[in-house]
């Protein structure tokens, strides 16, 4: 799927789970088209196509929520924020055998992307692996910056890697934590199933870690193949291979 900048680069989405983040990628593609840019458009769309066959309607319904909840900021090109939900209005029906979500978009966010000219292509078989909210987080960060000509590196202080992963204000404030609970299972996940090559390290002034120095490259093509193979694979025991600690371990 296509997926403008501009709902990439948001702040303030670390209340949202793994499972809101996928479930607004998908109504984002179902929307997809000129309408989106419309104010006040509805659009309707298959529950059963935003959620598991044998999974009950409560856990859709929970991330609908969420996402209407979750108060996010936006910077326009000339600097100024704009503070916005993710998800309007919206009424499930539900018949014996199937339901529709039919929803919309708040008026700002439709005019947020109106006008996008920069998109980040994203593979939906990678999302649907990610176990992690900041894998997921990673991945459409990169994926957005991957065709920057002549960049390849970014320099973030700790506030703004914070809010590139969607790591929530008062949560992992440690570095230490930060580094275990939030960087190293990003760049784990990223690096083992997505086409691209991910490195963070931190930058220091003396013994204190002031920020980040992000990298990021395409995967030759033996990268390619064994990521394409690992995503493939199992979910089950991916962590145990993925940390070396099964006897089939992979190269990332």
């Amino acid at each position: 799927m296509l997926k403008p900048a501009e709902l990439i680069e948001l702040r303030g989405v670390g209340p949202l789970t793994l499972h809101d983040r996928r479930l607004f990628n998908q109504l984002i593609e179902a929307a997809w088209g000129p309408q989106l840019g419309e104010p006040g458009r509805e659009f309707t769309v298959a529950t059963a196509d935003l959620k598991l066959p044998d999974e009950s309607n409560t856990r859709l319904v929970e991330s609908i929520e969420r996402l209407m909840r979750t108060i996010v900021v936006a910077r326009g090109p000339d600097g100024a924020e704009t503070r916005l939900q993710l998800l309007g209005t919206n009424t499930i029906r539900t018949t014996v055998n199937s339901g529709t979500l039919t929803y919309s978009f708040p008026p700002k966010l439709a005019e947020l992307v109106r006008d996008s000219s920069i998109f980040a292509k994203l593979d939906h078989a990678v999302m649907r692996s990610f176990s992690s909210k900041y894998a997921f987080a990673l991945y459409e960060a990169i994926s957005r910056r991957i065709r920057l000509r002549h960049v390849c590196t970014e320099e973030k202080d700790i506030a703004g890697m914070r809010e590139l992963l969607g790591v929530e204000p008062g949560k992992l404030d440690l570095f230490k934590n930060l580094q275990k609970k939030a960087i190293e299972p990003a760049l784990t996940e990223v690096n083992a199933i997505t086409p691209y090559n991910v490195t963070i390290l931190p930058k220091k002034e003396g013994k204190k870690v002031v920020g980040f120095i992000m990298g990021w490259a395409v995967k030759d093509e033996a990268g390619l193949k064994e990521a394409y193979a690992e995503l493939n694979r199992p979910r089950v025991g991916r962590k145990e291979r993925l940390y070396g600690t099964a006897e089939t371990s992979i190269t990332t």
